[in-house]
């Protein structure tokens, strides 16, 4: 995590409960960069809680039960289609697409690096 000075305000921590065949397996912890994408971190922030209800297909807009639908062993898990599931749709919390925000943070330069696909 960053250290944040005095006075700055530190990027928000959010965790996802994971289970494997229903059995309590562990808790993920993760840096929401809204330093950096504010819109993106407030997004994944609002998905875990599950606070902004029904979407506009319908489906509670929450990551809550929603599955890894790809598991690469030592590489990168795939999940959050919280339409279908299966890794074909999703949606956010401000509807089905919204703009990228910026580059600036490269994923293959990081480690253990939450990333979020988007056809903005």
């Amino acid at each position: 995590m960053i250290p944040a000075s005095e006075g700055q305000q530190r990027n928000p921590l959010v965790f996802l409960e994971i289970a494997i065949d229903g059995e309590k397996a562990g808790r993920i912890t993760i840096e929401l960069r809204s330093d950096v994408v504010p819109n993106t971190a407030e997004n994944f922030r609002a998905l875990c809680t599950g606070e902004k209800g029904i979407g506009v297909y319908k489906r509670p807009l929450h990551f809550k039960g929603v599955r890894f639908h790809k598991v690469m062993s030592q590489f990168m898990v795939q999940g959050g289609d919280i339409v279908n599931g299966d890794g074909t749709s999703g949606e956010s919390i401000y509807g089905p697409i919204f703009k990228d925000e910026n580059f600036m943070l490269k994923v293959s330069q990081l480690v253990s690096t939450l990333s979020t696909n988007n056809f903005g």
